[in-house]
């Protein structure tokens, strides 16, 4: 649970929502379009929008199917902070998945190598991102993606990036 600040002047590749603009989130039924159509379960998912700032209330049928959610709305065209306030059943916030912000050049395969040790586990942070990751080759500068075993604390020491308090188990 937390909020998750979302990088606002995203890429082309960003995925548009109907309805979403540069400013502005898409409308909440859009987005629980958006997320039932990559195969989410929404159904007990409260999603509010004001402006460019989603939040999420209610319950999910995992941990893996929460921070995707919460990704799957951030990385949207005109979204800028994610308010997760989701419960799923397995959710541990002491041992989250890492996040990793792409940057321009990174390649999956860079992705693994760094945070991993060996590039060929790129397929693992391929499989932790699907449905939003549709291809290992289309992803963008900006976008978050989930980086399975691989703690926020390690994360912050390997990008320099600090991570949110929920992400990295301090919240």
């Amino acid at each position: 649970m937390g909020i998750f600040d979302f990088f606002k002047g995203k890429s082309k590749a960003a995925p548009a929502v109907a309805g979403a603009t540069d400013s502005s989130a898409a409308p909440a039924e859009a987005l629980a379009k958006e997320l039932e159509s990559q195969g989410f379960d929404v159904s007990t998912v409260d999603i509010e929008v004001d402006g460019d700032r989603v939040t999420l209330n209610g319950a999910v049928n995992s941990r893996a199917d929460l921070e995707k959610i919460v990704l799957t709305v951030g990385n949207s065209k005109g979204v800028a902070q994610v308010e997760n306030s989701l419960i799923a059943p397995d959710h541990d916030p002491t041992q989250p998945s890492g996040i990793h912000i792409v940057v321009e050049g990174d390649t999956l395969w860079k992705i693994a190598e760094a945070h991993y040790g060996n590039g060929a586990r790129y397929e693992e942070i391929f499989e932790a991102n699907k449905p939003m990751l549709k291809h290992p080759d289309k992803i963008y500068p900006g976008q978050r993606l989930r980086l399975p075993g691989a703690g926020g604390v390690a994360l912050a020491e390997a990008s320099g990036w600090a991570p949110p308090a929920e992400i990295a188990g301090k919240g």
